[in-house]
Parts: structure tokens; sequence; C-alpha cells
């Protein structure tokens, strides 16, 4: 996420700096470039299914990487869902004013999330590894289940996402400042 060590942020620039990296296109476009244009693969669908699972990603980043005693967690994680769920409501309005259809974009991340919650719990006892899970999870989402190439795809987006946030959270400091 390109920060230099010790950057001391308050909780609401974090929280900002995090919902702008989930939404930033940047990663979804590096793994859309992988795929071939003769593809038999909806690439409109898994543009899509990408972006959920990044936002997603950095909101389970959070919950990962930060102690379970960090007193800023906490506080964290609501400033980065508000800003996730300003965001979609953002969306929402623009996909309306654009087609004239009514999406509440928030709500179709909190259900991916439920979905991508159901795999994990089910499939938790089978690996270790969250990833194993997510790329498989991902492929379905797509309604492209046996892909391989789509379950690598998701996997990346997930292990990509996951290291880049863990890596900031290592390198930025908290001002200790209290929230307005």
């Amino acid at each position: 996420m390109g920060q230099q060590k010790n950057t001391p942020f308050t909780l609401q620039q974090l929280a900002q700096n995090l919902a702008t990296f989930a939404i930033d296109r940047t990663d979804t476009n590096e793994l859309l470039a992988t795929i071939k244009e003769n593809t038999y693969l909806n690439l409109t669908t898994i543009e899509y299914e990408l972006q959920i699972l990044k936002i997603l990603s950095v909101g389970w980043a959070i919950s990962f990487f930060m102690p379970v005693t960090d007193k800023n967690k906490g506080p964290l994680t609501q400033l980065f869902w508000g800003h996730i769920r300003e965001i979609s409501n953002n969306i929402s309005t623009l996909t309306h004013t654009t087609t004239g259809k009514n999406i509440n974009y928030f709500d179709i991340l909190k259900q991916r999330l439920d979905t991508y919650l159901v795999s994990l719990n089910k499939n938790f006892n089978q690996t270790q590894n969250p990833a194993n899970i997510m790329g498989p999870a991902f492929a379905r989402a797509c309604d492209i289940e046996d892909d391989s190439f789509t379950i690598l795809i998701g996997t990346k987006m997930f292990t990509l996402t996951l290291g880049a946030v863990k890596e900031y959270l290592d390198i930025v400091d908290i001002d200790d400042i209290k929230l307005n």
C-alpha cells in the first residue's frame, strides 16, 4: 500500500486508506489481464466478484492481523466498514441513476460475506489455510465452480489483499487521538 515505516495516522485516516485500497481496481485489473480475451469465462462476473472479494478481504485482514487486545481494532473496524457503507451507498445511487435499477450494494457485500463465511465454516477442518477455501468459494460465486483458473484468481486476490493489508498495518503507527 506504499507507506514508509512508522507513518503516524489517526484511526480515521487509517480506515479511509484501507477503504480506498479496498475499492482500488489496480489488483482487479491486473488479475483480469491474465485472462485471455477469447475465453469462455464471463469476465464481467469475475470482475464484479473480484472487487467484492477484495473489499471483504481488507475487512478480514483487519480482524486477522490486529491483535484482539489492540484497543484500536474495534474502532478501526467500525470506521472501515462505515467508509465501505458510504461507498456502497454511492455505488447504489449511481447504479440507480444510470440504469434505473434499485440495488443495495452494501447488502450485496453482506450477502457475499455470509456466503464466504459458510464456506469457511464448512471447510475449515479440511484445511487450516483460508486461501484454500476462498478460491473455490470465489469460483462458486462466479458460477464456474470447477474452473481451476477462476479458483486461482480468487485465491490470488484473497492472499494478495491480506498480504498488502498486513504489510500496511505492520508499518503504520496509530496516533492516539480520540475520535470525533
